[in-house]
C-alpha cells in the first residue's frame, strides 16, 4: 500500500473514533474510557510508523519545507503524547480527563489537516517512486506494533 494511502487510512480511523466519543453521551464513562484507549493505541502505532519511517524518508528528500513541516509535525506528536499520558493517570469521570481529550482531539485534528494539507503533497510530489516500499515497510511495522502497543510496549 501507498505510504501516504496508509497514513490517511489511520486518520479516517481516528476521526471515527472522535466521532463515536463525542456521540457517546455526558455520563457514557466506560465507554468514552474504551474510546479514548483505542484512539489512544491508533495514535501511538500512528505516530511510530511516522517518525521511524515516513518522517525520515521526507526530511531526506523533502529539503527545507520537509525538514520545517516534520520538525513541526513532532513537536505535535510530543503535545499529544503529554496529554494521553496526563489522561492516562485520571479517571474518565473527572472533568480534567474530558477536557483533555477534547485539546488532544482538537490537537489531532489540527494535525491531520496539516499533513494532509501540506506535508502528504510534498510527500507525493518528492517521493512518488518510493512510497509504495514505505508504505510496505509501514506495513510491515504496524503488524510488529500491534501486539506490542497493546501490552504497553514499543
Amino acid at each position: 500500500m501507498n505510504a501516504v494511502k496508509m497514513l490517511k487510512q489511520d486518520h479516517e480511523e481516528v476521526k471515527d473514533l472522535f466521532k463515536q466519543f463525542e456521540s457517546a453521551g455526558d455520563r457514557a464513562y466506560q465507554k468514552k474510557q474504551e474510546l479514548a484507549e483505542k484512539v489512544f493505541h491508533e495514535l501511538e502505532v500512528h505516530t511510530k510508523l511516522e517518525e521511524e519511517i515516513f518522517y525520515p524518508a521526507v526530511q531526506a528528500r523533502g529539503g527545507k519545507q520537509g525538514e520545517e513541516l516534520v520538525g513541526e509535525s513532532e513537536q505535535e506528536h510530543h503535545v499529544v503524547d503529554v496529554l494521553m499520558s496526563e489522561m492516562r493517570k485520571l479517571d474518565a469521570k473527572d472533568d480534567e480527563w474530558e477536557a483533555k481529550f477534547q485539546v488532544l482531539m482538537e490537537n489531532v485534528q489540527h494535525h491531520i489537516k496539516e499533513e494532509e494539507g501540506e506535508l502528504f503533497p510534498l510527500a507525493q510530489e518528492k517521493l512518488g517512486d518510493s512510497l509504495d516500499s514505505l508504505g510496505a515497510k509501514m506495513e510491515e511495522r504496524k503488524q510488529e506494533l500491534q501486539p506490542a502497543m497493546r501490552s504497553g510496549r514499543g
